[in-house]
């Protein structure tokens, strides 16, 4: 017996059961029927007591009754049941008075006349001239509108005047009526704590304030990229916004002209958004020519895969390439392309003497030219190599490069096949290897860049005069000492035809003790001015004169005066030049019918000006600027 009670204990740990299920198990095992449980208490009532189990000890012990447990048991079986049975009853009991009409309640005699009384105000307000004058403002509506606007006019006038007391509709707090009192779900006015929640719950808070810098910021950066033109952008334009927008979602460029793929290149760039994959959308084994414009995020191997993907390459154009290296200029030679153009930003991992193999493997075939900011390479006997064998070049544009100087000016004035060549040297030189090269190449120069040249003298606008012929591009730079007097003589009798492109910026005194400058004007200032405009007005596009503050007021009168028309010139920087005025601007805009940007900034004397339409002005402070009789709000 002991072993089945040690049973039984495991098997209720494992499977724990109800007390009713332990009983009719134990009652099962042990073969005791409740008849004869009974018989043996009765038995033992008289005295005589048999032997008792395991389970029977031990529900005795606690207490336990089996019958007790069972009645239980039973007990809340037919209370759920009977639950049940109730609950099943009253959901079809709602379900039929759902569906049941309701019974009309019988109307009380003052419900009668106060609907009386209501519907005979409605009639007479349908009558009047109010009415009908409301009615012709909702033309095209249903005509069982009427009686809706009828019950707006009778709500309105049983609505109280400001300053009466009300019941609020929702709380039913007595309150004062005021001309914002707000109107509730069922017409009745609200108080000011309920407008509140009723307005937050019930409709949408004001709408959030634009930023108006941003608006502003984005205005900017339009007019600083020319764009002034009003209204919507061209489909084209449209369109490579949105291809540049999503430039993450894109899988292939499909087959796009380059010219709008040197627009996504420039968009891109400009957003730094060139990344090894946009950069697989530019590669087109058929193509001949790459410009990207900003390439920081590449790494050599991608300039690699760049040259291997396009053996065809005529002309390179990246810039930012802070990440190339030697490896990557000798598997270019080794794989022998034809590359003509060749044009990088920032390539100073290359060492020199990879430079010079370069111009000796490539020399011969090389066109055109042009390096930015190099620091640690190019020396002038890098230099040197690359005027021996670039014997075709005709290109040339060598800007911040610091090691080189005079020697490297020298060797270039050797370069006779050169037609455009522009300098940004870091190294102050001396006049002389510069007049050297004007004299020498001076003939052949179609456009020459001269920037930050600081020793130069009037010997230099002499020997331009004197030697080119041809130049349709001119730029001298931040010069503080040649003279008025010679840039003047620079452009009368003057045998080469009118430019296109000057600029002169910063060619002025640099002495800001003396606004009015030295008694003889220094840089370009009234008379040089004069000359040059009389001499390339007729043809000049682009023209630059920023910073030249010795131009005077009359100077400007002179030169867009009333007879003398511009008809060419579409871009014109005249910032920190202080004479300028809005009679200048008013003069400037009616010479120069084809302007569309003037840039102005540190003209502080411009505060109303009409602009013609398309035209974008760019550093205007404070001024109040017109465009069709419509007053534009400030920019900058």
């Amino acid at each position: 017996m002991e072993l089945h009670g040690v049973a039984l204990q495991r098997e209720t740990a494992a499977n724990p059961v109800t007390c009713s299920d332990f009983l009719h198990f134990a009652t099962a095992l042990f073969g005791l029927t409740t008849f004869e449980m009974t018989g043996r208490r009765q038995r033992g009532n008289a005295g005589i007591r048999g032997p008792q189990s395991a389970l029977t000890d031990f529900l005795a012990s606690n207490n336990i009754s089996a019958a007790q447990i069972r009645d239980e048991y039973d007990r809340r079986a037919a209370e759920a049941a009977r639950q049940a049975a109730e609950e099943e009853e009253q959901a079809a009991d709602a379900e039929y008075q759902d569906e049941a009409p309701p019974e009309p309640q019988p109307e009380s005699p003052e419900e009668k006349s106060r609907k009386r009384k209501r519907q005979q105000a409605i009639e007479k307000i349908k009558k009047s001239k109010e009415f009908a004058r409301r009615k012709a403002r909702r033309t095209g509506e249903p005509d069982d509108d009427d009686d809706v606007l009828a019950d707006e006019m009778m709500n309105e006038k049983q609505r109280p005047i400001p300053g009466q007391l009300a019941n609020c509709e929702i709380c039913g707090k007595r309150f004062t009526v005021t001309p914002y009192s707000k109107t509730g779900p069922d017409g009745g006015l609200l108080c000011a704590d309920c407008s509140k929640k009723h307005t937050d719950g019930g409709k949408k808070g004001p709408a959030k304030k634009r930023n108006s810098g941003l608006g502003r910021r984005q205005n900017q950066s339009k007019l600083l990229d020319g764009f002034a033109i009003p209204g919507a952008r061209s489909l084209l334009e449209t369109c490579i916004k949105k291809v540049a927008d999503n430039i993450d979602d894109v899988d292939e460029f499909g087959d796009l002209p380059p010219l709008v793929m040197h627009r996504l290149s420039q968009i891109l760039s400009r957003n730094r958004a060139v990344t090894r994959k946009t950069l697989d959308l530019f590669l087109r084994p058929e193509h001949k020519e790459l410009n990207i414009y900003d390439c920081a995020k590449l790494q050599t191997d991608d300039f690699h895969k760049i040259l291997a993907t396009m053996p065809a390459l005529t002309r390179l154009n990246l810039r930012f390439v802070t990440a190339m290296k030697d490896e990557v200029f000798e598997y270019m030679m080794a794989r022998d392309m034809k590359i003509q153009d060749l044009h990088l930003n920032s390539p100073n991992l290359v060492s020199d003497d990879c430079w010079r193999q370069l111009f000796t493997k490539f020399g011969p075939q090389l066109q055109s030219l042009k390096l930015w900011n190099l620091d640690s390479a190019f020396d002038d006997e890098t230099a040197e190599v690359m005027s021996k064998t670039c014997t075709l070049l005709r290109r040339l544009k060598l800007k911040y490069l610091d090691k080189i100087g005079d020697k490297t000016l020298e060797a270039i004035s050797t370069m006779k096949t050169l037609q455009h060549l522009s300098f940004h040297l870091t190294q102050e030189t001396n006049p002389e290897p510069l007049l050297q090269v004007i004299s020498q190449l001076g003939p052949n120069l179609y456009s020459l860049s001269l920037e930050s040249f600081q020793l130069a003298d009037d010997r230099l606008v002499q020997h331009i005069h004197d030697n080119c012929r041809e130049l349709i591009k001119l730029r001298i730079t931040d010069n503080a000492v040649i003279a008025d007097k010679a840039m003047a003589e620079l452009f009368r009798g003057w045998s080469n035809p009118a430019l296109k492109f000057v600029d002169f910026s910063g060619l002025r005194d640099v002495d800001m003790s003396n606004p009015a400058g030295p008694p003889e004007a220094v840089g370009l200032a009234s008379d040089g001015f004069v000359a040059l405009m009389e001499h390339s007005g007729a043809k000049i596009e682009k023209l630059k004169v920023t910073s030249c503050r010795h131009i005077s007021h009359a100077a400007y009168e002179e030169v867009f005066a009333e007879n003398r028309r511009y008809p060419a010139l579409k871009s014109l920087d005249i910032a920190f030049n202080a004479p300028v005025d809005d009679y200048i601007m008013q003069c400037i805009f009616r010479c120069c019918p084809a302007l569309t940007k003037i840039v102005v900034f540190g003209c502080l004397k411009i505060r109303d000006v009409r602009v013609p339409k398309g035209v974008a002005v760019i550093g205007t402070l404070g001024a109040k600027l017109t465009v069709d009789g419509i007053a534009q709000k400030e920019i900058v």
